[in-house]
């Protein structure tokens, strides 16, 4: 009965190694990012391609095998392809991947439909954000390929939420590019600091903390973004006069402006690949 038990548990531990095999192709920020998040979290049987060496060269010190051909990648059993979205079509082309095998891509304009052409693997469209690499990752996802397995594989880099695929061009920009626009005003707000007498570096760490603590109320707290705003506006108080200056100069506004402007460019680039 023990040595049942025994084989019962080596056939489980057997079975999460296969379906942890990993694949990335591309090794550009975001591929990067998300290799280093996946060891992070423990992954061991990752598989890096890009055919530039000098990209690869960005995680030499990761435990991972690398290569300069995509092929060395097409054997795991979720291959994430992060790639310029005019050379999508090409390298998944060139992929022999099997309809037991996800692909996962990751590429601004690019449908699921286009890509479900060109390979007989499962497929996922995939619109993170680089704080794959600490865990913290933001990420909309649809596709027929979506998983329990893929759903655990990237709960353990951050958050992926489920959308219809009409809504990943606003993904793009609302979880894609966003941490550009905080990052933004972030900046703008270590300038405040320094500007008012703070050290450089002080600044930095006060205005990211303060980033960081109100993303993570707005997740843990049961009450809406307006009410979690007038918690810290006490009438009479100091923080009422600052949102007054912001609400003054239409940041709201602007930041759906900035939102559009980047969806609006996802839409022109999924043009171009499906006219390609």
């Amino acid at each position: 009965m023990l040595h049942e038990a025994k084989w019962v548990w080596w056939c489980i531990i057997y079975t999460r190694s296969v379906m942890n095999t990993i694949g990335i192709i591309g090794c550009g920020h975001m591929g990067s990012a998300l290799a280093r998040g996946l060891v992070r979290a423990g992954y061991t049987d990752i598989t890096v391609c890009d055919v530039n060496p000098r990209a690869l060269g960005t995680i030499a010190s990761l435990d991972v095998t690398t290569s300069t051909d995509p092929a060395a990648a097409s054997e795991a059993d979720v291959v994430f392809v992060v790639v310029k979205p005019d050379v999508v079509k090409t390298v998944v082309s060139e992929l022999d991947l099997s309809p037991s095998q996800t692909l996962v891509f990751i590429a601004a304009g690019v449908s699921t439909e286009f890509v479900e052409r060109y390979t007989e693997a499962a497929v996922v469209r995939l619109m993170p954000n680089l704080a794959a690499e600490w865990g913290l990752m933001a990420a909309a996802m649809t596709g027929d390929g979506i998983d329990n397995e893929l759903r655990e594989l990237l709960s353990n880099v951050g958050i992926a939420v489920e959308v219809n695929e009409r809504n990943m061009h606003t993904a793009t920009a609302v979880n894609g590019s966003a941490p550009a626009f905080a990052f933004y005003v972030i900046k703008a707000l270590v300038e405040a600091g320094i500007e008012g007498g703070f050290d450089p570096d002080d600044a930095e760490v006060l205005a990211a903390q303060t980033f960081k603590g109100a993303a993570e109320i707005v997740l843990q707290s049961d009450a809406n973004l307006d009410e979690l705003i007038d918690a810290v506006c006490t009438p009479g108080g100091t923080t009422i006069e600052g949102m007054a200056v912001l609400r003054e100069h239409e940041v709201e506004e602007a930041m759906m402006e900035a939102v559009d402007a980047t969806a609006e460019r996802a839409a022109e680039l999924s043009k171009e690949v499906a006219n390609e």
